[in-house]
């Protein structure tokens, strides 16, 4: 067991894991025996590595770290594997080692054999491999082997780190498991109590509020805290992420747009009700637990008709957005739309390429919405997709293309893409025939209003080609 003072530390430093500390000093202490392989396993943001690595450091056991994400292959994770532990005995031991013998590693005997090498009359050393369930071109005998790793290399204990426990992929009986269970709501609260923001980022002067001073400030940035995370979680992180990285993220997000209107005086520091009345759209979005690349400004909503207008405008701005498809693609979903929601019958109509397509598309009259059908019809792209043969989407394709129609290789690996993104899926039952047959039907899994922004990106307005149009 570690002595009290750093059990404690690590208390204080990762709250709500005093079970998971205690069970790893008693397989990991400095004076006793620890086991050749333990898996600690847990869902994202539970804290396994840092704990891990916090525990390893401060019992001063020899180890090093390697994740997996950061290696492309088997052979990549084993050669960086051999040069961490290198590095690692280096840094315990004085004097650098000669790495020559240890230049290549290509399979899991050489490992073996590298890693008895280096550890020979040695003390124990830990190897930690973060991520090992996620492991790219990883073979089905990878964690078998890495198992039992410790039955001929005396002096190394492995600890795997994944989401999901290891039973039966390890083919190994008696293994340690150390569970990282995901935290409450209580423990959410009691980690994000540790150090809440500020209210003020400069606080107010002492000559004009001098009752307000620095304790009283600490005093209300914890208080209003504490409310505006269970505001936070019981409208957004309760349904969208409960973890502790997504729940940190979206209060932090929302946190300064919240308390502005108390740094300019509106309101004060503990009317937290009449707070959440008048902020109560940032709550009623979902651009905080969203994740972007560019972060992009939230200007606070003015009240009255400009709040209106300002989320009119952002809601047709979010209503154009579409997704950056290639050049084909887009004509392939544009031409997969058509095949769905026009009749067969009328392709020589709309898609003959010795005619002009002007003459094609359909002319609005502009009286024509004064003379009444005697029976009404439903407008075509409101009614469910018709599935179509893929004959029909490539000759639909090629006429709305200008230029030539690149190889058919080509155009087949982006119908497959557009098939593994839901954009278009088979017609009926799966079947043993191959998914790009002739004879396969499909249909589209999009809607009108996607597909007419979609097109007019590249200068193809969907509406003129749809059998019967559409008004609007």
């Amino acid at each position: 067991m570690l002595p009290d003072e750093i059990l404690d530390q690590l208390n204080g430093r990762y709250p709500c894991r005093e079970l998971q500390i205690r069970q790893l000093s008693a397989l990991y202490s400095p004076d006793h025996a620890s086991p050749t392989l333990v898996v600690v396993h847990g869902l994202t943001a539970t804290g396994k590595t840092s704990l891990v690595k916090s525990y390893l450091s401060s019992s001063g056991i020899p180890h090093t770290i390697v994740h997996s994400r950061e290696c492309i292959t088997g052979r990549h994770l084993l050669e960086r594997t051999v040069s961490s532990c290198l590095d690692a005995l280096e840094e315990y031991s004085d004097g650098r080692l000669d790495r020559r013998p240890y230049s290549r590693t290509e399979n899991i005997n050489s490992l073996v054999v590298n890693l008895g090498r280096m550890l020979e009359d040695r003390e124990r050393f830990v190897l930690v491999l973060d991520g090992i369930d996620r492991q790219r071109e990883m073979p089905p005998t990878f964690l078998p082997a890495l198992a039992r790793i410790g039955e001929y290399v005396p002096n190394l204990s492995i600890i795997l780190i994944t989401t999901l426990p290891q039973t039966y992929a390890l083919h190994k009986p008696g293994v340690p498991h150390l569970h990282f269970p995901s935290y409450t709501r209580s423990d959410l609260f009691s980690i994000l109590l540790l150090n809440p923001p500020k209210i003020f980022l400069e606080p107010p002067s002492l000559e004009q509020y001098p009752d307000y001073t620095p304790d009283v400030a600490a005093e209300d940035d914890e208080w209003l805290w504490n409310r505006f995370l269970g505001a936070v979680y019981e409208s957004l992180s309760k349904h969208t992420g409960r973890d502790l990285v997504s729940f940190r993220n979206t209060s932090m997000r929302l946190w300064r747009d919240f308390v502005r209107l108390i740094v300019d005086g509106t309101f004060g520091t503990r009317d937290f009700s009449r707070l959440m009345v008048n902020r109560r759209h940032l709550f009623q979005g979902e651009d905080a637990v969203l994740d972007k690349i560019i972060n992009t400004p939230n200007p606070t909503l003015p009240s009255g008709t400009g709040a209106l207008s300002t989320l009119g405008k952002a809601a047709v701005k979010r209503k154009g957005m579409q997704h950056d498809l290639p050049y084909y693609a887009t004509h392939l979903l544009v031409a997969a739309y058509l095949a769905s929601y026009n009749p067969s019958r009328t392709d020589t109509t709309y898609f003959m390429k010795h005619t002009d397509k002007r003459k094609n598309k359909r002319r609005v009259n502009p009286g024509s919405g004064i003379t009444k059908s005697k029976h009404r019809r439903i407008s075509r792209h409101l009614l469910t997709p018709s599935p179509f043969p893929l004959d029909r989407l490539l000759a639909i394709f090629r006429s709305l293309l200008e230029a030539p129609v690149p190889q058919l290789a080509d155009i087949y690996t982006q119908i497959a893409t557009l098939t593994s993104m839901r954009l278009l899926v088979r017609a009926g039952g799966v079947g043993n025939t191959d998914p790009l047959d002739a004879s396969a039907k499909w249909r589209v899994n999009f809607g009108f209003e996607w597909v007419r922004g979609l097109g007019r990106g590249i200068g193809i307005e969907v509406g003129e080609y749809l059998v019967g149009g559409v008004d609007g």
